[in-house]
């Protein structure tokens, strides 16, 4: 059997290095697009990168794209990388426009005037659905989006719609719910308590200031999530799929749930701040993925408590080994 090629878009990333672990089990081999940049972070790669190809290129850009694609001949395409921060998002409107929904045609069009027969995967977000037109969140569910990273997720996600349905091309989009891990920038909220729980518990902090305890999210792990992912590009028939746990817990339950593990109580620490609350917030995020369970032969196999747990002991192993590092 001929081995298989992917290329991954967001390589650095939580999902682009859980994909590429998967992939390479997979028996892949596997390219990792990164931008051209000084500071690189390979942290989340560092021990799979001997088995990677890391390659260069830019969603702002097409015609590196373009080469990118002729030099590597991938037979799947998994197009992870975006501006992927909400928050950031209202600051940064056309800059996460550019990249998150233009960077979407880009590359759909280097895919197609290059090889149409290579398998896309675009990954679109619970955040377009947004302000909510009915729970739970379907395929079907309307789209509703109320940040410019919602806006952009919901462009790249109806062109990847568009040139399937205009070029027949194999190109799928998977709707995740939110899905976090030990690897999770410090910028989201799941693991900005984490690491906050493990330097409170080890006396390096003494507060966790947070904005609106109340917005309810789906949350899964992804390490679950990006085998969704590849299980899509092989179907025969691309398609659109939400991926999620069908469980929603509230910012106020992962604090309760992390500081609890480490038997702390999160109301003596955690202090509400208007700094990080935003313009227009989504409350509500719960997603039915009976379609993926159906047709793909895919569910989440980690639990909330599990995802929670896993995080907090993570950080705190990460605290303590840098403490000991500064010794």
């Amino acid at each position: 059997m001929t081995q298989k090629t992917a290329l991954i878009t967001g390589l650095t990333g939580q999902d682009g290095s859980y994909l590429a672990e998967l992939l390479l089990e997979q028996d892949y081999k596997v390219y990792g697009m990164v931008r051209r940049t000084s500071t690189i972070n390979f942290e989340r790669i560092n021990h799979i990168q001997d088995d990677i190809e890391v390659v260069q290129g830019d969603l702002l850009d097409e015609s590196s794209l373009t080469e990118l694609l002729k030099s590597t001949k991938p037979d799947e395409v998994y197009n992870l990388a975006a501006q992927s921060f909400v928050q950031t998002s209202f600051q940064q409107a056309v800059l996460t426009g550019d990249t998150t929904a233009l960077g979407v045609t880009r590359m759909l069009n280097a895919v197609r005037n290059t090889n149409p027969e290579i398998r896309y995967y675009q990954a679109s977000s619970s955040e377009m659905f947004g302000k909510v037109m009915e729970v739970p969140q379907t395929e079907a569910t309307p789209f509703y989006p109320r940040s410019p990273y919602g806006v952009a997720k919901v462009y790249g996600h109806w062109m990847t719609v568009n040139y399937r349905e205009s070029y027949n091309m194999h190109a799928s989009s998977g709707i995740l719910f939110n899905h976090e891990s030990p690897r999770r920038g410090l910028e989201f909220v799941t693991r900005k308590i984490t690491n906050h729980v493990a330097r409170i518990k080890q006396g390096l902090a003494t507060e966790l200031r947070l904005g609106d305890l109340h917005p309810q999210r789906d949350w899964g792990f992804a390490g679950d999530y990006v085998r969704a992912m590849w299980l899509m590009l092989q179907q025969d028939t691309a398609d659109d799929f939400v991926i999620s746990t069908g469980e929603t817990h509230s910012v106020e339950e992962f604090c309760d749930l992390a500081f609890g593990h480490v038997d702390l109580a999160w109301q003596d620490y955690v202090v509400q701040d208007e700094a990080f609350m935003r313009p227009a917030e989504v409350d509500l995020l719960i997603g039915d993925c009976t379609k993926a369970k159906t047709v793909l032969g895919w569910e989440p196999k980690t639990t909330f408590t599990e995802l929670v747990t896993m995080m907090v002991e993570a950080d705190m192993e990460l605290v303590a080994r840098q403490q000991r590092n500064l010794a």
